[in-house]
């Protein structure tokens, strides 16, 4: 087994995105990674997408002065529809006699890519530097045109409507609710219960989404309570981000917000952090997400063994037995504990390694290496 494979080997990954989805999965896959997928929100197929068609329409028609190009993906689309319905050429002719400022380098790519050229490209990948190109770059007063993608900055677009003329807005890529809607629930409960280890958004639509099926359930504050303490929520970037933040979860975000720099995230921050490593005596233990390791050789553990053994790992003092019970499925008493830590014991194999305290709890007789 290579090192690449066994950097998430044991790890349980939730995958949130639609676009894109397969090239996120096949990279944590390759890493030893066990994945769920369940798209909190689908892309509009391009044939049912006649809202873009009826803006490109307007747009063509209106020959705005300036345009603003938001997103790489969003501009590509934005052409291969407007082919698909004849409209490409024309969309082109305005295009070229328009002002194009770009945000970031994607967006100038796909701006070049479609033989068009940007007179300006925005400070930073935000579509409030966008504006403020506008606003520097005397292009107050025109009558503009926005590239607008998955998620609208409301105040921004207020903005831009502040400076300009008249502001015309299309919309490459709608999003709508995938197929499957039982997916989604599933990893919600799957992360409530604690049996994922990241779980990954690559878009706030998804992550809005996603909250608002939790909410749906009536596990919106397990789940924001699971993302804060337990399974490692992570961004693609501080838009996607913001929705989480707004509900009150721990989220994690690259430096650079491109799809790679989170799986590098992700991959290094469970490897570095989530990884627990044990010694009680002369036995060595690990705890790598789902995979538990005894002096190297590894011990299968059923999910309730493997949720106790987690809450007994996290601290070297007595865990209550209230506490553990909750580890357990719903109804679960002082019998089906003891019943479930018996099993634990026998998995486990290494005498004196869980105790009983009487009346109290029980503790692991480990120490962190």
């Amino acid at each position: 087994m290579s090192r690449l494979v066994e950097q998430l080997a044991g790890f349980r990954i939730g995958v949130t995105s639609d676009r894109r989805s397969q090239d996120l999965i096949s990279a944590l896959e390759r890493r030893g990674a066990d994945v769920l997928h369940a798209p909190a929100l689908k892309i509009a197929p391009n044939d049912q997408d006649t809202a873009l068609v009826d803006e490109t329409r307007a747009l063509i028609e209106a020959r705005p002065d300036v345009v603003l190009v938001t997103t790489g993906y969003g501009m590509r689309r934005w052409f291969e529809v407007a082919d698909a319905t004849g409209l490409g050429a024309q969309l082109s002719e305005v295009l070229e006699a328009a002002r194009i400022l770009a945000r970031g380098p994607k967006a100038v790519g796909a701006v070049r890519a479609a033989g068009l050229e940007e007179v300006q490209v925005s400070a930073s990948e935000t579509t409030a530097s966008l504006v403020d190109a506008v606003e520097t770059s005397g292009l107050t007063g025109h009558r503009v045109a926005i590239q607008l993608h998955g998620y609208t900055d409301e105040v921004q677009l207020a903005r831009l409507r502040d400076l300009s003329a008249a502001v015309w807005t299309v919309t490459p890529y709608r999003w709508v609710q995938p197929t499957a809607h039982d997916k989604l629930p599933k990893l919600i409960e799957a992360t409530c219960a604690r049996q994922l280890d990241a779980l990954t958004f690559t878009s706030a639509p998804g992550a809005e989404a996603t909250l608002a099926v939790a909410r749906e359930l009536g596990r919106h504050g397990d789940f924001v309570d699971a993302l804060t303490h337990d399974v490692l929520a992570a961004a693609v970037g501080p838009v996607t981000a913001g929705p989480l933040r707004d509900a009150g979860a721990t989220v994690l975000m690259p430096d650079r917000y491109r799809l790679g720099a989170l799986i590098r995230l992700v991959t290094e921050e469970l490897v570095q952090h989530r990884v627990l490593r044990l010694r009680s005596g002369s036995t060595e233990l690990e705890l790598r997400g789902r995979a538990v390791a005894v002096n190297g050789l590894p011990v299968k553990l059923g999910p309730n063994s493997l949720s106790l053994f987690k809450a007994l790992a996290r601290t070297e003092s007595v865990v209550r037995r209230a506490d553990l019970q909750r580890c357990l499925p719903d109804g679960a008493d002082d019998h089906a504990l003891e019943v479930a830590m018996s099993r634990l014991r026998q998995s486990l194999g290494v005498p004196g390694l869980v105790t009983t305290i009487v009346k109290r709890g029980y503790r692991l007789n480990a120490v962190r290496v």
